[in-house]
């Protein structure tokens, strides 16, 4: 079963900068489950049947000030077939978006770009410099990686105001809108309301930033009502690697999903098929 992992991060501590990883008391990344180290290519291991036909690289905080030198090192080092999901910063005037964006399309790989909104989705989305360079992103083709709470009414109503005037614009939810592992009454609704944008896709990743325990059997009720919601042409499941580790193995999580109670048919969908054509590989 090949598969593509639409969702996931590589480190380079002495290239990058990272500085999100210092933050926190104690700082983000100290986690007894993941050794804090460099991540390549080379730890993206998977056992039988699964088979990794290709990723897609979402930004990491390499450099924000100059997102191109992340996806320059990238193409540099990565063997696999891979697009890449470069930072971009929303709030920069119209001719600094534009120039950022015209650098990043001419690295091969680059396939759309990333600012996450999280708490600042409300503030962010109702700025008129961040739509006007949604709307740039829209004329250019390029993806809009969205990244925050699903189970923020306030958001998502944000959010849906904004990206329903941009019909062109291909989008993604990263992370599924983060679903709380009990009582996702308000995240279902929620999703319910977004599945509603025709061009808004979502990935089914990052249960470990919800809950380091997150149950797999939700996982699955999870996965289920995305498929219900979004239908099986628009989900996709990934990993967020190394992210993933503070919760399971690399291995472990796509043995899971293998083990989902889908139809082969579907199975294929979301963890191949969707993200080869929503990344054009």
């Amino acid at each position: 079963m090949k598969f593509i992992d639409p969702h996931l991060h590589l480190f380079d501590r002495q290239k990058g900068k990272y500085g999100w990883l210092q933050t926190g008391n104690p700082p983000f990344w100290q986690d007894k489950a993941v050794i804090q180290r460099d991540f390549s290519e080379s730890d993206l291991q998977v056992s039988a049947p699964a088979e990794l036909a290709g990723f897609v690289h979402v930004e990491a905080g390499f450099d924000n000030q100059a997102p191109w030198r992340e996806i320059e090192w990238l193409e540099s080092t990565c063997q696999l077939p891979f697009r890449s999901i470069a930072c971009a910063d929303l709030t920069l005037s119209s001719e600094a978006f534009s120039d950022q964006v015209t650098r990043l399309k001419t690295l091969s790989s680059v396939v759309g770009v990333r600012h996450i909104l999280d708490d600042d989705a409300v503030s962010l989305l109702s700025n008129q410099q961040v739509k006007r360079n949604l709307a740039h992103l829209e004329k250019e083709g390029v993806i809009f990686e969205a990244q925050f709470d699903a189970n923020d009414d306030r958001a998502v109503t944000a959010f849906i105001d904004v990206i329903g005037h941009l019909p062109s614009l291909n989008v993604v939810l990263n992370h599924a809108g983060f679903p709380p592992p009990a009582d996702s009454s308000g995240w279902k609704e929620n999703i319910g309301k977004l599945s509603g944008l025709n061009n808004l896709w979502v990935k089914a990743s990052g249960w470990e930033m919800t809950d380091r325990h997150f149950p797999v059997n939700t996982i699955a009720q999870t996965i289920e009502t995305l498929i219900a919601a979004f239908g099986h042409d628009r989900v996709m499941l990934a990993s967020n690697f190394p992210l993933t580790l503070f919760r399971t193995s690399y291995t472990e999580l796509w043995q899971d999903y293998l083990a989902l109670n889908l139809p082969w048919e579907v199975l294929q969908k979301v963890m191949y098929q969707n993200a080869s054509t929503f990344y054009r590989f």
